[in-house]
């Protein structure tokens, strides 16, 4: 009788192996960078080697390049689970919004790794090809609300406003408490992802976007 354990005991053993290496390359890489973070002290904070990191993912770049992926799909994966069903354009607009924000204010890691990557100028972004379409859902989810509103009559139908630039001014509000935090606290005296001030923030957005979609020409 054979001593190995069985193939599907040793395939989920292989899969939390690798979650578990995601999860702390995650951290490292946000916390130290692309340049900081190093495979012997990753390895060193899971249950598994550095010869296996190599084995599981071929190297350094590949694991950042798959920790991006992670990050990105985790966004991605909320944005299509938003359910607009029922809801007028302007809430449904609202909705994605807020859920933006939650996800962007709990996830500060993903922040960070956007931040990195930027400073990279996205050479590692590029040579991904699960993120090569990974915005497209969202701008499709947009450009329906946009459709429905303008329809309707509620929203402005000019050539100006499209989805991509409801999608940035979204996501640049709900980037910068975490981005910014430090600096902006020393410099003005507030935190901007204080939690009794949440709740103010999360409307202050929705209500910047509902009254920009909602301007006549």
């Amino acid at each position: 009788m054979s001593d190995q354990p069985p193939k599907n005991s040793r395939l989920r053993d292989a899969v939390r192996t690798q979650a578990e290496i995601l999860d702390v390359a995650t951290r490292e890489f946000a916390e130290r960078g692309y340049a900081g973070a190093r495979v012997d002290e990753i390895a060193a904070l899971t249950r598994t080697t550095k010869r296996m990191i190599y084995y599981y993912f071929g190297g350094k770049e590949q694991l950042y390049i798959k920790v991006l992926e992670r990050a990105y799909t985790g966004i991605r994966e909320a944005e299509q689970a938003v359910d607009v069903t029922g809801l007028d354009p302007a809430e449904a607009i609202r909705h994605l919004a807020e859920l933006t924000f939650d996800h962007h204010t709990a996830h500060a890691d993903f922040i960070r790794l956007v931040s990195i990557e930027n400073i990279h100028r996205a050479e590692h972004l590029v040579k991904s090809e699960t993120l090569a379409k990974a915005g497209t859902p969202v701008i499709d989810l947009i450009s329906g609300i946009l459709a429905r509103g303008r329809e309707q009559g509620v929203f402005r139908n000019d050539t100006d406003t499209d989805a991509v630039d409801v999608h940035m001014m979204i996501s640049s509000f709900a980037v910068f408490p975490v981005a910014n935090q430090h600096t902006f606290g020393t410099l003005f005296g507030r935190d901007p992802l204080d939690p009794e001030r949440r709740a103010h923030y999360r409307r202050m957005l929705g209500d910047m976007v509902v009254a920009y979609l909602s301007a006549r020409s």
